[in-house]
């Protein structure tokens, strides 16, 4: 196996663009390889088989989905109120469908998974933890709503970035949808 981490992450986030244009069934060692413009044969040195490009992909999904030092900080500035907690809401909107690729590689992960129960435990503890990570630094942050709160959060929001990123004109302006959400939920 290659050691080359910068090529690696190349290889990787083309896989991500691949696994989001194509689906799984189109995630082949080629796809990357032309996708990252590498010699034919590159993917197949990094990743042992398709099973290990599918498990790294999972990690580098969330690793590019997981907010930056300044965005997490500024969860616990601010008023403890609905206006703080929407804009958050509307922020991490922004920032998960700013990553389209990402997202919609990550359903075809979710789906791929009911085929493979490895890949099922990799993202079911993926998920858990950031659910509870999310749960925990809103509680701790003092704003409105408790856990269930930020699981129904999680719910609607994931769904809504779903069709804004399928089927965009289902709901062409969600900017108030997200309002409303924050409004009835917290």
């Amino acid at each position: 196996m290659r050691h080359n981490p910068t090529r690696r992450t190349a290889l990787l986030d083309a896989a991500i663009d691949v696994l989001a244009r194509d689906g799984a069934r189109g995630l082949t060692f080629r796809a990357v390889d032309t996708h990252a413009a590498v010699p034919t044969g590159t993917a197949s040195n990094y990743f042992t088989n398709r099973d290990d490009l599918l498990t790294q992909v999972a990690h580098r999904v969330y690793e590019r989905l997981t907010p930056d030092a300044p965005t997490m900080a500024a969860v616990h500035h601010g008023p403890r109120d609905h206006t703080t907690l929407t804009r958050l809401m509307h922020e991490l909107v922004d920032r998960v469908t700013a990553f389209p690729s990402g997202h919609l590689a990550l359903l075809e992960l979710r789906l791929e998974a009911t085929r493979r129960p490895h890949l099922r435990d990799l993202l079911t503890t993926r998920i858990r933890a950031d659910v509870d990570a999310n749960i925990t630094t809103h509680i701790d942050s003092g704003l409105p709503g408790d856990a269930t709160t930020v699981e129904l959060l999680y719910l609607a929001l994931n769904w809504l970035i779903l069709e804004r990123l399928t089927l965009p004109d289902v709901f062409p302006d969600p900017h108030h949808l997200v309002t409303e959400l924050v409004r009835r939920l917290a």
